[in-house]
């Protein structure tokens, strides 16, 4: 049995896939396997999996009908034989020692969950932008002591999974959906018994045309509220809505309301959306003026958030051209 199983989703990404593949397979920690699960790729990536395959027996492909991003991780945290599970996407690549030092302070820390830092890199290899949690490293932490590990950046793929942990609550990444991160992550660090953060960037992702943040589809922009309908309610079953509701009431105000009406009014100032995610975080939290998480927002965040409340809507969007433009 490996120490670790990686799981690759694939689709569409001939272009990206064997960068992301080498720098797995080049990890100082030999010990895991690789899952290369192909969700019905209609270029060539299907048959470059299996090519790749040929190359090292540790890769393993799983073909299937097309189910999304949230399908594909699913099928290979089922498939998984690994103590520990790494979710790469398939544009990204890893660097060399992210497995064994993630490994090494999950055992050390006996810890369900490992996070890492990440940096953010263009289609021409340029730095976007480095990331790295402002949180207590290299030491295991639990959700109980330290509530605001839940506002923590939601990405799938920025940290180490224990299968038991997976295993044992049943979590799963919902299928053909955006936003399954956010519906997920949160849960996950309900459920961990401790989690530890690295200080350590171990993880390029590549910001590329086609992603969710650059889409200019506004109206699958309410799938955040859908995520949220999935993930407030179940702290609320969980009976630990009220435990936690400072931090839910920043994470919603955050992804449901400052930036998904970015992304909406970037596209269209006068859509209904911009309504409903002002509405939604009313009926959640109307007194979310009040959460004692806001002073974490940055200046841009704040001004933003006046803005919206004001309507401002026109200001905002040249506000984030400027800021685009700008680097």
């Amino acid at each position: 049995m490996p120490k670790a199983t990686v799981i690759v989703p694939v689709y569409n990404v001939e272009a990206y896939l064997e960068k992301c593949v080498q720098s797995i397979l080049a990890q100082t920690e030999p010990d895991f396997e690789l899952l290369l699960v192909d969700d019905g790729s209609t270029d060539h990536s299907g048959a470059l999996c299996d090519q790749l395959a040929q190359t090292d027996p540790r890769i393993q492909v799983i073909h299937q009908q097309n189910q999304g991003l949230g399908g594909a991780r699913n099928t290979g945290i089922q498939a998984a034989a690994g103590d520990w599970v790494l979710l790469v996407d398939s544009d990204d690549w890893i660097e060399p020692e992210l497995l064994e030092k993630t490994l090494e302070a999950g055992l050390r820390e006996e810890a369900d969950l490992v996070m890492f830092g990440f940096r953010s890199v263009d289609e021409q290899g340029n730095t976007l932008q480095t990331f790295v949690e402002d949180v207590p490293t290299d030491q295991g932490l639990t959700l109980k002591d330290h509530p605001d590990l839940l506002m923590t950046a939601p990405s799938a793929w920025r940290r180490l999974y224990r299968r038991e942990l997976l295993s044992r609550t049943g979590i799963l990444y919902p299928p053909r959906v955006w936003y399954e991160d956010i519906r997920t992550t949160p849960k996950l660090l309900a459920a961990a018994s401790r989690v530890v953060f690295l200080n350590y960037v171990g993880y390029d992702y590549l910001s590329r045309t086609g992603s969710i943040t650059k889409n200019q589809n506004a109206d699958r922009n309410r799938e955040i509220l859908w995520a949220f309908d999935d993930l407030l309610p179940y702290f609320q079953d969980q009976g630990l809505f009220e435990r936690y509701r400072q931090e839910l009431c920043y994470l919603t105000l955050f992804h449901a309301y400052l930036t998904a009406s970015v992304r909406v009014l970037l596209i269209d100032r006068k859509h209904p959306l911009l309504g409903e995610f002002r509405d939604y975080l009313n009926k959640w939290f109307p007194d979310y003026r009040r959460c004692k998480y806001l002073p974490r927002l940055n200046r841009l965040h704040r001004l933003l958030l006046s803005l919206l409340e004001k309507r401002m809507y026109g200001l905002v969007a040249v506000l984030f051209r400027l800021k685009d433009r700008m680097g």
